[in-house]
């Protein structure tokens, strides 16, 4: 579902290089839940920006679905829901209701889907009383929410989630975590950044675990606890990076 080769990317700035990722690559089965862990700044967003399209490889390439993230942006971004961090990519005036109307009719939903839909994540997320309240005045954990309706209103095959549950309450993450097990059953693609290890051990199927660029790790859960002995995953995650770079096969 997703194929990663080789993939590097170095950022100009001025006379300096910087190199936010060396020569990562592992896939994604399709129906797989992955957790991408890293320290901030060990290159988790840029490697879900370039999946999403939004970046360019220096080196490397990424397949989604089969397609180029180059040479085919248009077929990999008909096949994905993207969240990054604090980006909500919602706008301040106007409704709940009307951001998601905008962002379903940019992928072509008609008005009785889009309608439908909106009536779905509403209710899953808990938002029926805000619904056309507009979003300028929503505290961080309401546009949280419909940030996340607005990824995947047009129910995409592959979802990646860039810190999803930040600024959400108690309630509200576990309601993100009802609906990635929803997703799942779906057989719906997700890779989700996260910093919460026990979100990550509760949702993930496999992991990827990054430093400096790097990937230090990447494989099923079950088989890194036993692999490791513990199935402490804070601890498992520190002692990959003391123990630096190596490679492990999935």
């Amino acid at each position: 579902m997703i194929e990663i080769h080789e993939l590097t990317k170095r950022f100009q700035d001025k006379k300096i290089s910087i190199t936010a990722l060396k020569h990562v690559s592992f896939s994604v089965r399709e129906g797989q839940v992955v957790g991408l862990l890293g320290e901030n700044g060990a290159g988790k967003t840029t490697l879900l920006r370039t999946i999403a399209t939004l970046l360019t490889p220096t080196d490397g390439n990424v397949l989604v679905a089969g397609y180029d993230t180059v040479k085919n942006p248009d077929q990999v971004k008909k096949r994905i829901g993207v969240l990054f961090g604090g980006e909500t990519g919602l706008y301040d005036r106007l409704t709940a209701r009307e951001n998601l109307e905008y962002f379903a009719t940019l992928y072509g939903l008609s008005k009785h889907e889009t309608k439908v839909r909106i009536d779905e994540l509403a209710k899953m997320f808990g938002m029926r009383d805000y619904l056309n309240r507009k979003v300028g005045g929503f505290s961080k954990g309401m546009r949280q929410k419909v940030a996340i309706a607005r990824a995947i209103i047009h129910n995409p095959e592959i979802i990646l989630f860039d810190e999803p549950t930040t600024g959400l309450d108690i309630t509200s993450s576990n309601v993100f975590r009802q609906l990635v097990h929803q997703l799942k059953r779906e057989g719906k693609t997700i890779i989700f950044s996260s910093h919460i290890m026990e979100e990550v051990s509760m949702l993930c199927d496999s992991v990827a675990m990054m430093h400096k660029g790097e990937l230090v790790y990447q494989g099923n859960l079950e088989a890194l606890y036993k692999e490791e002995g513990s199935r402490d995953l804070n601890y498992i995650f520190m002692s990959k990076l003391v123990r630096g770079s190596e490679t492990y096969a999935s």
